[in-house]
């Protein structure tokens, strides 16, 4: 079995943030790409309690309800294994530096149990790439919002520092401000969810016919974290415009739930439904079951680097999506694919482009269909496959099937 392109995160999984998403995405589409690939993460279970995960940390095939909430594709050539690694207490519970679950992957993990048998690390971790880094071991690092801190210099010159990889030219700038030379730094967009893709016309119709009871006829869907600077304050300012409209809050943490509940019960919106998180699978149905989809982010400093994963999902969903034009999605591949643009922190602007969308487009029973020539270029495949392209062949992890 050839060395595992290793990915690490240092949160637990699974866990409904869009980081996590991204990286399980690039894990996966880099397994079906056929190399062998091992996705390590923090596991405070209860498993982690168990003395042999600390002193033999072992991966383990990917389960049916992880698949489930990352709605991940596997082909037959996918071989990717998750890689929990043990933090029991006081790890993480305990404030101090050798009880900082950072300092367990990279002190402990990483140098006993997974340097010697890995080929390339990808991680948007930069103590993990350091330790990496100096067990000799290439490192391919993400990095998707802006650094006011400098990059250590030995590490962000280090020859095995293969790549620096950011989703939004503002972030590559600030990366190289801060001292990572700019022929190691790319940009690279996110990719979609090629689950996204299959048509699931039944499911769809189950949530149409959940949602949309007298007197709502169609469905309008918001997707992703819940705060106000993502725009759904706005989205509420604008329900009551639309009365036949019945508005679909997907996501967010608890709190974020209860927080728009109870605003929307202020307001007296009886058109907008909070519907809580819900794992990748089961939001491809929702995203086919709206008649459009909204992205009202507002301008804000986040605008300058949030990078747009879920508009590719929406896109991939085929469903007709209104969004603001904010500063980081300028140059975003996909533009022309939006049925709506309109102006960020303007309600108005924003209602009246939905109104346009919702009677130009009128859904068809079985749904609407994806652009698939356009989305191909970026799924998450192709996206691994680019990222690699910028790192040396000599330390390309092996294909499944490869000579040593």
């Amino acid at each position: 079995m050839p060395r595992p392109y290793l990915f690490f995160i240092r949160d637990t999984l699974p866990q409904p943030a869009a980081h996590l998403i991204q990286t399980v995405q690039c894990a996966n589409a880099a397994a079906n790409l056929g190399y062998p690939t091992q996705l390590a993460f923090v596991d405070r279970g209860a498993a982690a309690w168990q003395p042999w995960c600390w002193v033999n940390p072992q991966p383990q095939p990917v389960d049916d309800a992880f698949a489930r909430f990352f709605n991940l594709q596997t082909g037959a050539l996918n071989s990717l294994e998750l890689l929990p690694l043990a933090m029991p207490w006081p790890i993480d519970r305990v404030k101090h530096k050798l009880t900082n679950a950072s300092t367990v992957a990279c002190k402990y993990y990483w140098p006993l149990h997974l340097a010697a048998r890995t080929a390339l690390v990808h991680t948007r971790d930069w103590n993990f790439a350091k330790a990496a880094l100096k067990q000799g071991v290439p490192v391919v690092f993400e990095c998707h919002h802006h650094t006011e801190k400098p990059f250590e210099p030995e590490m962000a010159t280090h020859p095995l520092l293969q790549v620096v990889v950011t989703v939004i030219d503002t972030v590559k700038e600030s990366i190289i401000r801060n001292g990572v030379p700019e022929k190691k730094v790319v940009t690279v967009p996110n990719g979609f969810n090629a689950g996204f893709l299959a048509r699931h016309p039944g499911a769809a119709q189950g949530w149409r016919d959940r949602l949309l009871t007298p007197p709502f006829a169609q469905l309008v869907v918001y997707a992703g974290a819940l705060h106000e600077f993502k725009g759904v304050d706005l989205l509420l300012e604008i329900a009551p415009q639309f009365p036949q409209v019945k508005f679909a809050l997907a996501g967010g943490p608890v709190e974020q739930q209860q927080h728009y509940r109870d605003r929307i019960a202020d307001l007296g919106l009886r058109n907008v439904d909070v519907l809580g998180f819900l794992d990748q699978h089961d939001l491809a149905h929702l995203l086919q079951a709206a008649d459009a989809l909204a992205h009202p982010h507002l301008f804000g400093q986040a605008a300058t680097f949030t990078s747009p994963l879920k508009l590719f999902d929406y896109l991939a969903s085929g469903t007709p999506v209104v969004a603001t034009r904010i500063p980081s999605l300028e140059n975003w591949p996909l533009t022309d694919q939006i049925a709506a643009w309109c102006d960020p922190n303007q309600p108005q602007a924003f209602a009246e482009n939905l109104r346009q969308v919702l009677a130009q487009h009128p859904r068809p029973a079985e749904g609407f269909a994806p652009n698939l020539d356009a989305l191909q270029p970026y799924s998450w495949e192709a996206r691994i496959e680019k990222i690699l392209s910028y790192v040396e062949s000599q330390y390309h992890p092996q294909l499944l099937g490869e000579n040593s």
